[in-house]
């Protein structure tokens, strides 16, 4: 009987532990490690004129005023496929864009509104763009819906002297 007393705590924390273990919701779909961090996307399509950015964000009577650092965008482009069939290997390659983009870390950005002021400067530290934005953060999925919400982001992005909020 002491034997077996012992036995049950240990059987349930198995199978507890195999449970948190498991990845899943259930329903067959591994969810991984993969994470997400709070803050703000940036994205400058045309980014020919753009060497630094700048951010402040506002809520509940604090701010922060996260490092940005912008790197250039690509796209993919074809190199062709050794073939037409169904087992054709094809290839791409990464071209530059002319595009930049960075993230801002926001540690504890809420679901709800921010107050952001944006600046772009110049190559010669002249100020480009400076937009002041209300947006509210959405919750991130990295792994799926189906894996649990990730923390809030938002994307901003610059084309044509305008910030749209995405």
């Amino acid at each position: 009987m002491h034997a077996l007393s012992r036995a049950l705590p240990l059987a349930a924390a198995l199978l507890a532990l195999a449970a948190c273990g498991s990845g899943s919701d259930g329903a067959g779909r591994p969810c991984t490690m993969i994470g997400s961090e709070a803050g703000v996307n940036l994205v400058v399509p045309d980014g020919s004129r753009v060497a630094a950015a700048s951010l402040r964000a506002c809520w509940n009577g604090t701010c922060q005023e996260p490092r940005i650092e912008l790197a250039p965008t690509s796209k993919a482009v074809s190199t062709g496929c050794d073939g037409d069939g169904p087992d054709a290997v094809c290839g791409a390659s990464a071209s530059p864009d002319g595009g930049k983009s960075g993230f801002a870390r926001l540690p504890g950005l809420p679901k709800e509104p921010v107050d952001i002021t944006l600046k772009l400067r110049d190559a010669k530290g002249r100020t480009s763009l400076t937009q002041r934005l209300d947006v509210t953060p959405k919750a991130t999925f990295p792994n799926g819906p189906h894996c649990g919400e990730g923390p809030p982001q938002v994307v901003l992005t610059v084309a044509n002297g305008r910030v749209t909020v995405r």
